[in-house]
């Protein structure tokens, strides 16, 4: 079983490194690695030179953001499943073994969400993210979990979907699921510790600076779910599905518990 993983690098040097070295040292053979630069002019493009041994396809090309490197990155991929690792992201050691052993435990799956951490800018671990049941009526209600991290596809997965919003600035990863989630894409959620989600002062998620079109963006996939606009009752609607999610998944619910009270 082929995996192939995309990294999107644009002047994040001071974490590059150490997410090339989290994908390059897997304990696993058949892995295609495909790291996509639109133009970093702060050392990062040194960096990727340094492992070009270790990677399988660099591409330097202009592009329209992150989903749209995303998409190129893909294009190139031949692998069986699909996972992407951000420059600023990291997988953690034995991730591939885990996510290979889990799509051929159970060939039914066509997404994998597993587990992870979310850690800060020097790597101390914030808390642990576990993922929840995903449907596009959950996920329309905001009533999922997941980290993108550990979050692998299978290749057919991934074209059954038009790829990569590339108008999406917030939540292309997001999209992209809801997207598979419409075409009757299984999704299957498991409790390994696959990789960590760095959130830092200067990242998106960090910064809170596209707060507002984050909420437009997540306002348009209600309607692509629902194929209506959100009205009052939904917003009644998603406090009801919010406590399913945390009724009907007890593992994630306590390990929420736990990080409250630590």
């Amino acid at each position: 079983m082929k995996i192939s993983i995309v990294t999107i690098s644009y002047n994040q040097v001071q974490y590059l490194e150490k997410a090339i070295r989290s994908i390059i040292d897997q304990d696993f053979d058949d892995l295609e690695y495909i790291v996509v630069d639109p133009g970093s002019n702060d050392g990062s493009r040194d960096i990727i030179e340094k492992y070009r041994s270790k990677i399988t396809q660099i591409l330097y090309e202009p592009d329209k953001g992150p989903a749209d490197g995303l998409n190129n990155g893909f294009r190139l991929a031949t692998g069986d499943i699909f996972g992407f690792i951000n420059a600023d992201d990291e997988l953690l050691p034995g991730a591939l073994q885990k996510i290979a052993g889990y799509f051929e435990q159970h060939p039914q799956i066509d997404v994998a969400c597993g587990s992870g951490y979310i850690i800060d800018k020097t790597g101390v671990i914030v808390r642990k993210i576990m993922p929840t049941r995903y449907s596009k009526r959950l996920a329309a209600y905001g009533a999922v979990t997941f980290i993108q991290q550990g979050t692998f596809f299978s290749r057919s997965a991934f074209y059954s979907t038009a790829g990569f919003n590339i108008n999406n600035r917030t939540c292309w990863d997001g999209e992209l699921l809801l997207d598979m989630a419409i075409n009757v894409c299984k999704f299957g959620a498991f409790y390994q510790d696959i990789a960590a989600f760095r959130i830092y002062d200067s990242s998106i998620s960090g910064s809170g600076r596209l707060n507002a079109l984050y909420q437009h963006d997540c306002n348009r996939l209600f309607s692509k779910a629902m194929g209506r606009p959100m009205n009052f009752m939904d917003k009644l609607l998603m406090k009801i599905y919010l406590l399913e999610k945390w009724i009907t998944n007890p593992a994630v619910t306590f390990n929420r518990i736990l990080d409250i009270v630590r």
